[in-house]
Order: structure tokens, then sequence, then C-alpha cells
């Protein structure tokens, strides 16, 4: 049966200790009342509570004004500390770690290389490399990645330092990166999940958030783990068939494969909201194309100047900063050659060494636009250590794109720090190529007048005279095509220019 609660009756003996002016004053008329509950604790002595009064005549309860203006201390609140040294304990502090890394072949010189490569990109995720160490084995050993001995020895260096976090130099299996957490008891996590987080902490625009997003579940999906017995439950009744009730119980399915197939709903969507995303780049394209707009892009390796360089051509304001992947989102700008044909540079996603194959298939959209490309600026940072190395990096991806055949224009940025046997050496290995220094500007001149003379031309010379009325064919003759010479006279405007075929016909049917 049911239990009623009732408030506890007050003593009489304590009413009747109010006094009589109160009792006579809660009598009279239009007097102020109280609530029982404010009565009940005034009859009770409790001085140091307020009484909540509240007038008869006005909506709602009406605190004292003394009480609406005070600022009530409450003690026993304070954190301060007794100990000044404590204060290192509690400052706020970035993720500690320690990068680990092997090579089974190449040189010292490359591995050391990577590894400070791998040192950047944890710094631009936000965390303090405190270490590093390289191992040189013929193949990562399958179960730890490092051995078991050298995983132990890296045990003793993070316990040392402090860390909390380790980063391997390579890509883990979800088995390695297990048994690698049991022995240094810390996180572990990969270069591949290294660069994913800064491409989700980059991400700007809706179809990079996606993409991104798309990269990271593909990547969790085979490393999805659980703690104990919380992942093998099942699920049955009501969770298993979606509130479906009586009729539908049964097994159910556990609760890592409830998660694997929520990750895998998850890609399907992301997948088709990238897919419906294509046709507005398709439709820019086309208006380019349709335009004959030539098209240059700017891509290379990451920090190696692409966003500097675009600004300098252009002055784009894109963001510029000293940092690994400091740009994701694509941007598009219009300019001129010298002689006056329009084009565009299109600045896209930066390349680095073991770029995740998971990334590589995301941004396949935004590769397109290299790929769509008349001309491609490939920009190196000719002050790195190993430039021909990044080289290398940035042709592997493009080669994955299909059909990728676009002219290449290697630039070396950075000249004003860079070694002149450097650029020289390389110089020597490209077939075309120009030296500049987005900061300075140097050679930027250079580079347009060279990017002028590798664009596309108009195929068709024309010699016609256009009539006055027709100016809009005289703005695209100027717009897009190449003009020679232009003379006005008493019928029209005699032009002789390069143009595309298209614009030609329109330009001999108006003669």
């Amino acid at each position: 049966m049911p239990i009623a609660f009732h408030p506890d009756p007050v003593p009489d003996d304590d009413v009747t200790g109010s006094s009589t002016e109160e009792a006579d004053a809660a009598q009279s008329p239009g007097a102020r009342r109280r609530d029982p509950l404010t009565e009940r604790i005034l009859a009770r002595g409790d001085a140091s509570v307020s009484a909540v009064t509240y007038d008869s005549t006005t909506d709602g309860d009406q605190f004292d004004l003394a009480d609406r203006q005070a600022l009530r201390r409450v003690g026993g609140l304070s954190t301060e500390l007794e100990d000044v040294t404590e204060v290192e304990y509690r400052q706020l502090r970035l993720e500690r770690v320690v990068l680990a890394g092997l090579y089974t072949s190449g040189n010292l010189e490359d591995a050391e290389n990577s590894l400070r490569e791998l040192a950047a990109l944890a710094e631009t995720a936000g965390s303090e490399v405190l270490d590093g160490v390289l191992q040189r084995r013929a193949h990562p050993d399958p179960a730890t990645f490092l051995g078991k001995g050298k995983a132990a020895e890296l045990a003793e260096v993070v316990a040392e330092v402090g860390a909390d976090t380790v980063i391997a130099d390579g890509e883990l299996g979800p088995g390695q990166r297990r048994a690698l957490e049991d022995i240094v008891k810390v996180k572990v996590i990969d270069r591949t999940a290294l660069i994913l987080d800064i491409f989700a902490q980059h991400a700007k625009s809706r179809e990079g958030k996606a993409q991104v997003e798309l990269a990271q579940l593909e990547y969790l999906l085979p490393r999805l783990r659980g703690w104990g017995e919380s992942m093998s439950r099942q699920a049955g009744g009501r969770v298993a068939a979606g509130g479906a009730g009586m009729g539908s119980r049964g097994p159910g399915e556990t609760k890592i494969e409830l998660d694997r197939r929520r990750i895998r709903d998850r890609m399907a969507k992301l997948r088709r909201e990238i897919k419906a995303m294509t046709p507005g780049r398709q439709a820019q394209r086309a208006d380019r194309h349709r335009n004959q707009v030539p098209s240059v892009a700017i891509a290379g390796y990451t920090n190696a100047g692409k966003s500097s360089l675009l600004n300098r051509l252009t002055g784009a304001g894109v963001l510029v900063e000293n940092a690994l992947f400091a740009t994701l989102d694509p941007t598009v700008r219009r300019s001129q050659t010298p002689d006056g044909r329009e084009f565009t540079y299109a600045d896209t996603v930066g390349f680095v060494r073991h770029l995740p194959t998971q990334l590589v298939e995301a941004f396949r959209s935004t590769l397109e636009e290299v790929g769509d490309a008349d001309l491609l600026l490939h920009v190196v940072d000719a002050s790195h250590p190993d430039p021909e190395g990044q080289i290398r990096a940035v042709r592997a991806v493009l080669g994955e794109l299909e059909g990728f055949d676009v002219p290449e224009i290697v630039v070396l940025n950075k000249a004003d720090i860079a070694e002149p046997e450097t650029i020289a050496r390389i110089r020597s290995l490209v077939d075309d190529s120009a030296v500049v220094s987005a900061r300075t500007g140097e050679g930027i001149e250079e580079l347009r007048e060279l990017i002028a003379q590798r664009l596309p031309r108009p195929a068709v010379e024309v010699d016609v005279v256009v009539p006055y009325s027709r100016g809009d064919l005289i703005s695209r003759v100027h717009s897009t095509g190449e003009v020679i010479s232009e003379e006005h006279l008493m019928e029209g405007t005699h032009l002789k220019a390069r143009v595309d075929e298209a614009l030609a016909a329109e330009l001999h049917a108006t003669a």
C-alpha cells in the first residue's frame, strides 16, 4: 500500500513562545504575512536564516531589500595552497610525450629526420616532447613494435622523464598498441592517430570536418576495444530491438558489436554527405572549364610555405603559421598573367611522409583540384634537411590519383635561408624549377613569368571586326584570350587575338 509522508507538526509550546506583538500584528488587517515554513523556522528561534516575507497584495514571494543586496559568504571553500612548493603540481600543463621509432632501411640521418618531423607533429597537436628513442630492426616486432626488451627500456625512459604518452613513429596494429601500453604503463598512439588528431583540430569547413571524421572512424573501427566484460555484454529485449518490446527479445548483440555497427552506419552517412557535396565542386569546376579559365594548383609538403606563396602571389590573406597542417581547406583565388590572361590558383592540403591511407581516400575530393589543374606548382622547403625526401613523398601521393598527368613546376621556397648547394642540387634533378622566398618576395616576378609561359594558350587565332554593340565579346577576349592587336574603326573594333574554339565561332558569327 502507498506510504504517505507528513511533515512533522510544530510543537505547541514552540508556537506559544512567539511574542504577543507578533501575534497581534499577524491578526491586523492588511499586515504582511509570513508563509508557514518561515513561521516554523522563526518559532524555533533559528536566527541565522533571514525571514522570507511577501505581501498579500502582490504576486509571488517578495524578498527583503537587505537580502537581495547582500553577498553571502560561504565558508570552507578555499583551496589556497598552504605550501608554495605545491604550485608546480597544480599548473595547467601540456601532454608530455616520448617518441619511439625504428628504421628498417636507409641510414640513421633519415631516421632522425623522420623523428624530428614526428616531434613537430606532436608539438602542432599540443604536446610537449621530452625525449625520443630510435631502434634499428630488420622489421617491426609483431607483438610490441619495438621488442619486449626495448619496450622495457622505453618504460624506464617514460618513468624517468615523467611522460604520460608514447608516440610511435609508424602505424601500430591493435595488438601492438595494447601490448606496448601494458609494458610502458601510459597511453600509446601512433603516427596515424597523431595526424588525424591534427586534422580534426584544423578542419574548418563542413566538408573538411566530414572528411576528417570519416578518416578517424575508418582508423578506429578495427582498433575498437573495451575494458573487461563491459564490451561483451549482450543486449536483448528493448535495447536490441530498438524498443520493439515483446516478441522481439533474443540474445541480442554484444556492446562492441553494437558500437561497430554504429560506426559503420555513421561512416555510410558521412560518405553520402561527402558525395552530396561533390556536385557543388563539379559545378564550380565546370563553370571554369566552360569559360576556359586555366587553373594552377599549389601542392607540396606540409609547412613548405604554400599558403605564404599564395598570399604573396595574390594577396589572398590565407592563414600562415609555422606549424604542420595549419590550413586544410582548399582556397581558390583569381589572378592574371602579366599579359592579361585570367586564371585561378588553388591552394590544397599539405602532404607528409607516410600520409595515412584513410586521409588519402577521405581527401580524394580535395585532391581532385590538383588532378583537374592545368599546371602544378610543387612547393618545396629548400631549407629542409631532406628536400628530396619531401619531393618523393608528394609525388607518391599524387601518383595514386587516377590518370594524373599535370605539368609541374618545382618551386624552391625559403631561398633566403637555404644553402646554395642544396638549391643547385635540386634544380639539377628536376626539369622546370623556380627559386623564391615567399617571406622576402625574392623570385616572385620570375615565377609569375614562368607560370604565364607554362599555362595553356588559346588555340585559334582570329582576325575580325566586332560591332560596338557586342562589347561582351570584346570583354571575353580580354579575360580568356590573348589579344595581339586592337583597333577601333567606324564599323567596330578590329581584333587580332588568340581565343578558344567556342569564342572564335561566336566572333566569326557577329563579324
